[in-house]
C-alpha cells in the first residue's frame, strides 16, 4: 500500500515559491515545495489548504494537477501529487521550514532539493 502526500507551488511573476527544511529532523536544510501527508478520508486539495495553514499560516486556493512522482522512504512506496496553489494571505510564520523564497527556474535548480520535490520541479521546467 501506498502512502499519499501532497505538495503546493505558486508561481508570481515568472518565479516558484519554495520553502527550506529546519535545520533539524530529516532531510535537514534541503529545498522542498510546501505540503505533507494526506490523511484518512482528506482528498489532496484539502491537504494542502490545511498544510500551508499548519507550516506557513497562510490561506491558499488549490488550482490543476501539474505533476506527480513515485518514490520509497523509510521502505513505503509514496505517491507525491503537486498542484498549482495561490496565496490568499502572505504575512508568513514558518515553523517547518528555516526561510521560504520567490525563485527563478535558474535559481531554483541549484539548490539542494528532496528527490521526490525535485522530480516534481523537473515536471514543471
Amino acid at each position: 500500500m501506498e502512502s499519499l502526500s501532497c505538495a503546493g507551488i505558486a508561481f508570481l511573476d515568472g518565479k516558484i515559491f519554495a520553502a527550506r527544511r529546519n535545520t533539524c529532523g530529516e532531510m535537514t536544510g534541503k529545498w522542498e515545495f510546501p505540503g505533507g501527508k494526506v490523511e484518512d478520508g482528506e482528498d489532496v486539495r484539502a491537504a494542502l489548504i490545511r498544510e500551508f495553514n499548519e507550516e506557513l499560516g497562510v490561506e491558499i486556493e488549490c488550482g490543476e494537477k501539474l505533476g506527480e512522482c513515485i518514490f520509497e522512504h523509510k521502505g513505503v512506496v509514496r505517491r507525491l501529487i503537486a498542484h498549482k496553489v495561490r496565496f490568499l494571505s502572505v504575512e508568513f510564520s514558518l515553523s517547518d521550514h528555516s526561510e521560504c523564497r520567490w525563485l527563478t527556474l535558474e535559481e531554483a535548480v541549484r539548490l539542494d532539493w528532496t528527490p521526490s520535490d525535485y522530480a516534481i520541479l523537473k515536471q514543471i521546467l
